[in-house]
Formats: C-alpha cells, structure tokens, sequence
C-alpha cells in the first residue's frame, strides 16, 4: 500500500490538470523533495537503520535518526510541499517545515509509548509488539517519562513554528495537539 500510494503522489504531481496550474519548476521542486523525504537520506535510510537496530542497544543519537527519517521525513515533506504550492514565501515554508519536522517527531515518539501503554482496539496492532522484536524506541532508550518530556518539547516547538500564521493555523494547531495527546 506504501508503495502504492508513494507511486501515486509522483502521478498526482505530473497530471496535467495540475501542471496548468502551477510552473512546472516548482512541481519539479516538490517532486524532488518528495522523493528525498522517501529516498535512501529519508524514510527508507530511517526503515534501514530501525531493522539494523532491532535487537542492538542503540543511543539517542541513533533512536532520534531513525524518527526524523521515517514517517517524520514524510510527514515535514508533506506539510512543506503545501506550504510551497499554496505560495508560501520563505519565512512561511521555513515555519511549515520546522512544525512538520516537530509533530513528526512526536507522532513517532507518542507510537512507541503507545505500543507500551495502548490499548490494541485503539492501536490496530498488538501492545508490545516493539518490545517482543527488540526494536529501537523512545522509552526503550530514555524511558517513558522522558519520552513523554520530549515529545510535549517537539509539540512546544511545532505551535511555536506556527506563531507567524496567526489565526490560520488554528488547524495545524490542532493536528498537533492531537498527535500529543492522543489516549494512552
């Protein structure tokens, strides 16, 4: 499905309704930065070292790599490539891009606590299920308080990304606080 829906993106980018409606530079742009959020320096470099992890002792340098370049990567690429074609300028793509970088590395860490404390109707997979391969997380390596710490930091700093939108990024805001506080 991963596959599917990566592959869809770049046919969604190069359709031609849309090509007339933004210049075709700043849809290369977007489709680049696309396929390096997936690439082997974004999600799939982060997927590599998680497996090459599992069942090592790893340290926070290591554990914070493997978040910023999974489904973070995705998620900051995402919100920056709205903010490029809505014709953000660089300040507002700069402040998009560092609240995706933020809630994507809380939404990762908020999963591995979730894997410890959450329940499987809520999770659609087995609590524990990090812990059983020996996967490389959060609490396993700082713990679940200090996750949770850092996982409110990574929220702090997204809202506060978001401060030169005003009233406009009251959704954003909300996403964000979401991701954070999902129930454990």
């Amino acid at each position: 499905a991963g596959d599917a829906l990566l592959t869809h993106t770049f046919e969604l980018l190069t359709h031609p309704d849309l090509t007339r409606h933004f210049p075709p530079t700043t849809l290369l742009s977007v489709i680049n930065e696309i396929a390096q959020a997936a690439g082997c320096f974004g999600m799939i470099g982060g997927q590599v070292v998680d497996m090459e992890s599992e069942g090592q002792q790893v340290d926070l340098q290591t554990i914070e790599y493997i978040h910023t370049h999974k489904t973070a990567a995705l998620i900051r690429v995402s919100v920056r490539s709205g903010g490029v074609l809505a014709g953000g300028n660089g300040e507002e793509v700069a402040a998009l891009t560092a609240y995706g970088e933020n809630i994507g590395l809380a939404f990762q860490i908020i999963d591995d606590i979730l894997d410890i404390k959450g329940e499987q109707e809520r999770l659609g997979k087995q609590p524990g299920s990090d812990i059983s391969r020996h996967k490389a997380t959060f609490p396993a390596v700082v713990g679940l308080e200090e996750s949770t710490r850092r996982a409110r930091e990574a929220l702090d700093r997204a809202l506060s990304a978001l401060e030169i939108f005003g009233e406009r990024g009251e959704t954003l805001r909300e996403l964000a606080r979401f991701i954070v506080e999902r129930e454990f």
